[in-house]
């Protein structure tokens, strides 16, 4: 897969907002109810491409690239999911937006999850794809890579999509070693959302692939934290979670795939678009 792959049939229209100090790009496709789309680490907005066209159809997506990523320059502050969540939520604000679901992929997921469980009013529904809610639960052997990540790794990267994608677009190309370093340090700290995830009020869908980043348990263990799994769902729906959670593992994906599958897509608008029982 190489850059160009990710941005298929992905043309909109792009411009930035200041928000927070930093000048955050976003594109907007298509039209309808507002749904802001957040990318993965080292990625932008673009890696959903392929399936764009399709959110698009009914919904206005407005895919946002992070600090440091895509077509937004980095700031003189760390890379921390919960000040990018803080720059989403004075976005929402920015753009005047009554309640915009909310999709996130990886890193993208765990802002997702920030922004819903601290600005459950800014937000009408919430899809977190591959977001892992603690360190432990993530294989060994990925944490292990993940360690590595640094600026002395920029070398090695030339030949992926990520580094492709970021010399193409990134303001400051030259900025991709530091873009890793900030990565890495993220990376490099414990995190454990469980009680921001249990606290959740925003109806939420917990997506993941079955060969993804943690075991499918952890993903059914986050929505367990959601009430979900917990009892038979009963013939109407009763038994199903309180607050309108649901729980999607997809076939024969990875980590690696998901964010760009028809699979992702279609799980995706069902749960968006689904009416409130």
């Amino acid at each position: 897969m190489t850059a160009t792959d990710w941005t298929a049939d992905a043309e909109g229209t792009g411009q930035y907002a200041e928000v927070n100090g930093i000048n955050l790009y976003f594109e907007t496709h298509g039209a309808g109810r507002p749904l802001i789309l957040l990318h993965g680490g080292l990625g932008s907005g673009e890696m959903f491409g392929p399936v764009l066209p399709a959110l698009a159809e009914r919904h206005q997506v407005i895919a946002v690239d992070l600090q440091g990523h895509g077509r937004t320059a980095d700031i003189d502050r760390p890379i921390d999911i919960r000040l990018m969540a803080d720059d989403i939520g004075a976005l929402i604000d920015h753009l005047g937006l009554d309640k915009p679901d909310v999709v996130g992929y990886s890193l993208g997921g765990g802002v997702a999850l920030r922004i819903a469980a601290k600005y459950p009013a800014k937000v009408g529904r919430l899809v977190a794809v591959s977001a892992n809610i603690r360190t432990d639960a993530i294989y060994p052997e990925m944490r292990a890579q993940q360690g590595q990540v640094s600026a002395a790794a920029a070398e090695f990267m030339k030949d992926t999509p990520m580094y492709e994608l970021y010399q193409r677009v990134a303001p400051r190309p030259e900025d991709f070693p530091r873009l890793l370093d900030k990565i890495g340090e993220l990376m490099s700290k414990d995190f454990d959302f469980t009680e921001e995830v249990r606290g959740l009020q925003v109806p939420t869908l917990v997506v993941a692939a079955d060969a993804d980043m943690a075991p499918p348990s952890h993903y059914v263990e986050v929505f367990n934290l959601l009430d979900g799994g917990l009892r038979d769902g009963g013939w109407m729906g009763e038994g199903r979670p309180k607050g309108g959670h649901a729980l999607a593992i997809l076939p024969g994906l990875t980590h690696y795939n998901i964010f760009s599958s028809p699979l992702f897509t279609g799980a995706t608008l069902a749960f968006l678009d689904e009416q409130p029982s």
